[in-house]
């Protein structure tokens, strides 16, 4: 009969970020486990709550199927004496051994019967060794050193197959069937089963499905009289450090709305981790909204406490506001001589001339340039000493506030966009050849010095610049050619195209051979390798082009074995009546009609050349004995395939067969 089981691992606060690629992590070796122990059923699903990690998984049978070994043992010919001694060894007679046939002789063996064992024993035996290896970016010892690892020390763990507790031991707590409710407001010893598991924690305060917490927090949004800025990481962030979320509605004194708005902002959502509230016409309300983990605050004291730590932010921003406006921008660019940048790199104010140099290299305006040489100013205000987060945000506010033209105030605003694959590219061409500029520099002044990303260690964000150059060239609409971005070093270079397969293959959904196809070929600018990827696509599918590809692989391989060199044109006088001559009027046809067509009439073109191409396979031999005749064939198949290659390489396509 089908059984289920349930784990809950209970343990002091789990950082809210680690938690989601624990409980993967928990559920690909729970499911691991029974498919390799061949108990049948899944693990139907993980979840959790700061306090713990849930897994359950369903139809698990309730003993290992039994099952045989063969144990091979020596050869027929080592004689008597070594079958006896493999029989002793089996536990057997010599009469109950069998003998298989093998490319090497005859062998002994023996097949053993394998009694399965219950499935509680396996699973008591296999869980602290998983828990022990789900993955946390950082663990403790809290056994003592060389003892047990973990995130958070162990408080409680409730493991159960059906209606009994499987036992095991993990870092001095053993399992059962009592759980924990909410801190707070719950029962601090809970008899829980699998079927009434979730129901009571939830009478205790604990919703232990993040689903659940996640509409809990969105339907109390809702209810509030004010909008709220929709934020989705700051709401997943808020789903994970609570087990009974609770929004409440807070404000603070309008005068604050004298800071800009990305300020305040930025106060409440990255250091008090709360919503923030807009007015009907887009524009910041003087309200906030906190997520208690309690069931209410019927007195308000939460609230009231939440808007005296808000205050005492905010007047910390509108003092270092103030102070800040006292020494413009301008007059800042000689302080980055003091922050230093990296050590073999230089300061600051060194970076800030090699950007204004590289912005200059792209052809960018003069107000480029200034906002190159302001762009990291704001470094040494204090506002950005105290809020980092707003690195490039303050500065272009500053300079917007200091009098810089709207071009130069952008760019700098916006120049350490996009911080991911999910953000946007800066919004003003002046923006894009910043921000380009200021990546490439570090880009180039790292890797020249080595300091190259290895393994999952990148101290410099150099994986987030390169994704960021791309971006930036795809989504921008700049020309550039993104291996003379990389200058001479060849790692470097490398670096750059692997983050623009990776851009195009799994930000963009091409295929990996078409994003091959186009990147082999003369391509390197990421807007043109943009509209060739549209355009193979689009061709993709149609009857002759996947054949036709075939063939031009097969036009690879035949030059490639026959080492031709290209050199001597085609002679047209050698060219024999019949496929030969049709193939290459073809051929001349189509190159005329691909002529200054875009990539898709053009692929669209060459396609039609299938015909041609396989009545040419099917009825005339390239490698003649006749070295002239042979060699103008070969010089036939080669313009072909440069005809039509410089689109995309044909022979990178991966033909389905």
């Amino acid at each position: 009969m089908p059984v289920s089981f349930l784990l809950e691992l209970g343990c002091e606060e789990i950082p809210d970020w680690m938690i989601g690629t624990a409980l993967e992590d928990l559920k690909a070796q729970f499911q691991k486990l029974i498919d390799a122990s061949s108990l049948g059923g899944t693990v139907a699903w993980v979840d959790g709550t700061p306090r713990r990690l849930v897994l359950r998984a369903d139809n698990l049978i309730d003993r290992q199927p039994d099952s045989e070994e063969v144990a091979m043992g020596p050869p027929m010919a080592a004689g008597p004496g070594a079958a006896t001694g493999f029989a002793k060894k089996m536990g057997v007679s010599v009469d109950d051994l069998q003998t298989v046939k093998s490319a090497k002789g005859e062998y002994f063996s023996y097949t053993r019967q394998i009694k399965g064992r219950p499935t509680a024993e396996i699973i008591a035996e296999a869980i602290p060794g998983i828990v022990q290896k789900i993955y946390f970016p950082k663990t403790m010892y809290w056994t003592g050193k060389g003892g047990f690892r973990f995130i958070r020390p162990i408080r409680w763990i409730v493991a159960l197959l059906g209606a009994d507790v499987v036992p095991f031991e993990i870092a001095g707590v053993k399992s059962g069937n009592i759980s924990q409710g909410h801190r707070r407001l719950g029962a601090s010893s809970i008899t829980v089963t699998i079927e009434n598991y979730v129901e009571e924690l939830r009478k205790n305060y604990v919703l232990v499905l993040a689903a659940e917490r996640r509409a809990r927090i969105r339907a109390g949004l809702k209810k509030l009289s004010v909008p709220v800025k929709d934020d989705p990481k700051l709401l997943e962030t808020l789903t994970f450090i609570t087990e009974y979320p609770t929004p409440i509605l807070g404000g603070f004194d309008p005068q604050y709305l004298e800071l800009p708005s990305e300020v305040l902002v930025t106060v409440m959502r990255h250091h008090q981790k709360y919503f923030s509230c807009e007015n009907a016409d887009g524009t910041l309300a003087p309200n906030f909204v906190a997520v208690m983990n309690t069931d209410g605050d019927p007195d308000g004291l939460v609230r009231q406490g939440n808007e005296r730590v808000l205050r005492a932010r905010f007047n910390d921003a509108k003092f270092f506001y103030g102070v800040d406006q006292q020494k413009p921008l301008r007059d800042r660019v000689e302080d980055l001589g003091k922050v230093t940048f990296q050590a073999k790199l230089g300061s600051y104010l060194e970076k800030a001339h090699r950007i204004v140099d590289l912005v200059q290299e792209l052809g960018g305006s003069k107000n480029a340039e200034r906002a190159a040489l302001l762009c990291k100013t704001d470094l040494t205000t204090e506002m950005v000493k105290e809020f980092t987060d707003l690195q490039g945000v303050v500065g272009g506010l500053y300079a917007k506030a200091q009098g810089e033209p709207e071009g130069v105030w952008r760019a700098i605003y916006d120049h350490y966009k996009p911080l991911s694959m999910e953000d946007s590219v800066p919004a003003t061409q002046d923006g894009l050849i910043v921000a380009l500029a200021d990546k490439l520099d570090t880009l180039r002044g790292c890797f020249e010095v080595g300091l190259m990303p290895t393994g999952s260690k990148d101290p410099f964000a150099l994986r987030r610049a390169a994704q960021g150059v791309v971006k930036i060239l795809a989504e921008g609409k700049q020309d550039f050619d993104i291996k003379a971005l990389a200058g001479e070093n060849a790692y470097l270079r490398e670096f750059l195209l692997d983050r623009v397969r990776y851009y195009f293959r799994e930000v963009r959904g091409y295929k990996y051979d078409e994003v091959n196809a186009v990147l082999a070929s003369s391509s390197n600018s990421l807007r043109d390798v943009e509209e060739r990827l549209t355009a193979l696509k689009a061709v993709r599918p149609t009857e002759n082009f996947e054949p036709l590809a075939a063939s031009f692989k097969r036009i690879q391989n035949i030059l490639k074995q026959a080492d031709f060199k290209s050199g001597a044109p085609l002679d047209e006088s050698l060219l024999e009546d019949g496929p030969e001559k049709e193939l290459h009027a073809a051929f001349v046809q189509v190159r005329e009609q691909a002529k200054g067509a875009a990539y898709q009439p053009a692929l669209e073109a060459a396609a039609t050349l299938r015909p041609a191409v396989d009545k040419f396979f099917d009825k005339v031999m390239v490698n003649v004995p006749d070295e002239k005749l042979r060699q103008n064939r070969l010089t036939l198949l080669n313009g072909l395939l440069t005809g039509f290659s410089t689109i995309a390489d044909f022979s990178e396509i991966v033909v389905s067969s």
